[in-house]
């Protein structure tokens, strides 16, 4: 599986993630309000920026905190609200999802830096 389609699927879940709560929540019927809109692209921007890139894990089991306090507990009532409803909304997202979570498991930072760095010599 490429990079870039493994992002492009977490960007859009969690897109899809903060549609759904924002539509219930803040009444949003086709557009995202300006706090949704903001968390969304903080969200892409945070992905982006994984230091994990392809082994990222998914957010909830990585233990670096790169969510600013704020952020971190507005994607946390998100993922409450959105994650179980997934399933039936988003069933193949959902799914993919878990298998991500099984998949790509949390390595400590130094240790993930010193594999690397073995792997390009």
């Amino acid at each position: 599986m490429s990079l870039s389609v493994r992002i492009e699927r977490e960007k859009r879940t969690v897109g899809i993630m903060i549609a759904m709560y924002c539509k219930h929540k803040h009444n949003s019927q086709q557009n995202l309000c300006a706090e949704c809109m903001e968390l969304t692209e903080f969200a892409n921007t945070r992905i982006d920026k994984c230091i994990f890139q392809e082994d990222k894990p998914v957010c909830s089991e990585c233990e670096v905190h790169c969510y600013r306090k704020d952020m971190r507990d507005k994607i946390k009532q998100v993922m409450r609200f959105a994650g179980p409803r997934m399933m039936y909304q988003h069933p193949i997202l959902g799914i993919r999802h878990l298998i991500d979570k099984r998949r790509f498991k949390y390595i400590d930072p130094k240790v993930y830096r010193s594999l690397k760095k073995q792997d390009n010599q």
